[in-house]
């Protein structure tokens, strides 16, 4: 599986310099418009929007119910003095949340636009083939009959409820003479997505205690996290973010459709596979550490889109980059707007996505694929 998948992915995460896609686009025939002077405008944008990053963790780190000047923090990470209190906040209560927020956001901004290639819709989003359901299932299932209430063991049963719904979602979309279409997909996980929120509800509904649980959880948030979260996290948001970086090149072909992605080489069933491999890697992982966050999988590919074009290598690079920076930034306004106490994270990207959700409805043409 593993030297199928080397065929048929991208030889590199990033697209290469001076590079062109190696099938047409959706905008024009021939090759993807991807001149040395593009190549030079996408790769200075990539440079600001990592500096927009940075900028957004240093913010992450000094703000919150109390200030911290940037110079304190940079002494807490190089010169940690744990009989600082200063030191002690940084390092115990803000690195794992601004650490988590990145993974968090890269994970589900990355989702996102593979969602969006995969099943060739550009308002589809990482709860489209059910992952976040039934990650959100699993979890609920863990609290609510098995009484677990350490958010570190939420982990295995939020990817192995968005694996196996992934798997059943694949497995009824793959029915028929024309295998996994993305119609039949998007259908299959609509269709049991709806299923496992029933089924959650259900559950929260018939215990207190659990719905206490589930109340905070189910906003979505990345504060009171801990160290011992991310050890969980990382490695598996990691191998998710590698998968669907590699799947780059071969999802340019698969937006032409599968007739003519065939027709150019691109190797679409095991293309499909790894490509359901990340997104569940990377919906799971973000649901069991930070909860159902909204419209960061759905509009932060969109807004690269509208400046790199529809060349997937430069999609999900600079989803990767921009989405944690959006993620963190709304983190902290949440942190702000309220005199005393904050707003969860994912309270505030549902008030930021939504009239950019609105305005990509009434636009006359979304950005194509």
């Amino acid at each position: 599986m593993t030297s199928e998948m080397s065929r048929s992915a991208a030889p590199s995460a990033a697209p290469a310099a001076g590079g062109a896609a190696d099938v047409p686009t959706r905008g024009g025939a021939g090759r993807a418009d991807v001149s040395p002077h593009r190549t030079g405008t996408l790769a200075v944008g990539l440079l600001v929007a990592t500096v927009v990053l940075i900028a957004a963790a240093v913010a992450s780190l000094a703000i919150g119910n109390r200030a911290i000047d940037p110079l304190t923090v940079v002494r807490a990470l190089v010169a940690y003095d744990d009989a600082n209190p200063l030191h002690l906040m940084v390092m115990e209560l803000r690195v794992p949340r601004t650490l988590l927020g990145i993974l968090v956001g890269a994970a589900l901004a990355v989702c996102g636009g593979l969602i969006q290639a995969f099943t060739r819709n550009p308002l589809a989003d990482p709860g489209i083939l059910g992952v976040n359901a039934g990650a959100s299932f699993a979890v609920t299932f863990a609290v609510g009959v098995l009484g677990l209430t350490t958010p570190g063991t939420y982990v295995p049963f939020a990817l192995a409820g968005a694996f196996i719904l992934t798997v059943i979602v694949y497995t009824l979309g793959s029915v028929g003479a024309s295998g996994a279409t993305p119609m039949k997909l998007t259908l299959a996980g609509v269709a049991l997505g709806a299923a496992c929120t029933g089924f959650t509800t259900a559950i929260v509904l018939r215990d207190e205690g659990t719905l206490q649980v589930m109340r905070f959880w189910s906003v979505g948030s990345i504060g009171g996290r801990t160290l011992d979260q991310l050890t969980w996290a990382a490695p598996l948001i990691v191998a998710g973010l590698v998968i669907g970086l590699l799947c780059a090149r071969s999802l340019n072909a698969l937006t032409l459709g599968d007739e003519l992605a065939q027709a150019l080489g691109a190797r679409v069933r095991s293309t499909r596979v790894w490509v359901v491999v990340a997104v569940t890697l990377l919906a799971g992982t973000g649901v069991a550490a930070a909860g159902p966050i909204a419209f960061v999988g759905l509009m932060i590919p969109h807004v690269v889109r509208w400046f790199t074009g529809p060349d997937q290598r430069w999609v999900l690079t600079y989803s990767m980059v921009i989405g944690p920076a959006f993620l963190l930034l709304a983190d902290v306004l949440g942190r702000i707007v309220l005199p005393s106490g904050e707003l969860r994270v994912g309270i505030v990207t549902a008030l930021l996505g939504a009239p950019i959700l609105i305005m990509l409805v009434r636009r006359k043409r979304v950005s194509g694929l």
